[in-house]
């Protein structure tokens, strides 16, 4: 991996971006200097335009961006670095600094509402009362939703074939929870078997 520093000042743009979320976590510079260090120690490190010195992201707050990879783009004048962050990234304390939550879907978000529900233990929410039965029915309900699924998967039903889809997928993210698990770790799961 050559990134051509000899344009734009020796200086070239870095897309920081969460491993987890996805989420575009900042935009920043390094000089041929930032990236052998960044390389060296999995820590991102920028170089400055006002401060015009080399900077770890995170030396002051301790809000460090870990490296997982670095990818460059077609050109060799872009930077791609995928990081675990350690804090917010922002230094106005947001995760990123262009004010977006998390994006990996509206599984995610259900799954946060889920637990939302849980922990407040809302006795008028059917997903904290399902869940305070205990985890024998919760997996019931998982099961009798997936025989529904498999019986209208054979029948011409688009519609209640998606109903059955998503209460399928709604109680098995119950199950999660009772699991003390969550939709990362099942992808996790399928990711490692690829």
């Amino acid at each position: 991996m050559k990134p051509i520093f000899n344009q734009n000042d020796g200086l070239i743009p870095v897309i920081i971006q969460d491993n987890t979320t996805n989420n575009v976590l900042m935009l920043g510079y390094m000089n041929s200097e930032a990236f052998e260090q960044t390389k060296r120690e999995n820590r991102v490190t920028f170089f400055s335009r006002s401060k015009q010195r080399l900077w770890t992201k995170g030396e002051t707050s301790g809000n460090f961006l870990d490296v997982i990879s670095i990818q460059l783009d077609c050109d060799s004048d872009t930077l791609l670095i995928k990081v675990n962050p350690i804090g917010p990234t922002c230094h106005t304390g947001t995760k990123t600094c262009f004010g977006e939550t998390d994006s990996k879907g509206f599984l995610y978000e259900l799954e946060r509402t889920i637990d939302q529900r849980i922990s407040s233990d809302d006795p008028n929410s059917y997903t904290n009362q399902l869940f305070k039965r205990g985890i024998n029915k919760v997996a019931q309900k998982v099961g009798e939703e997936a025989i529904e699924v498999v019986i209208e998967a054979k029948d011409d039903n688009r519609d209640l074939f998606l109903n059955e889809s998503a209460d399928l997928l709604y109680h098995f993210l119950i199950l999660l929870r009772a699991k003390n698990t969550t939709l990362s770790d099942v992808e996790t799961m399928l990711s490692g078997r690829k």
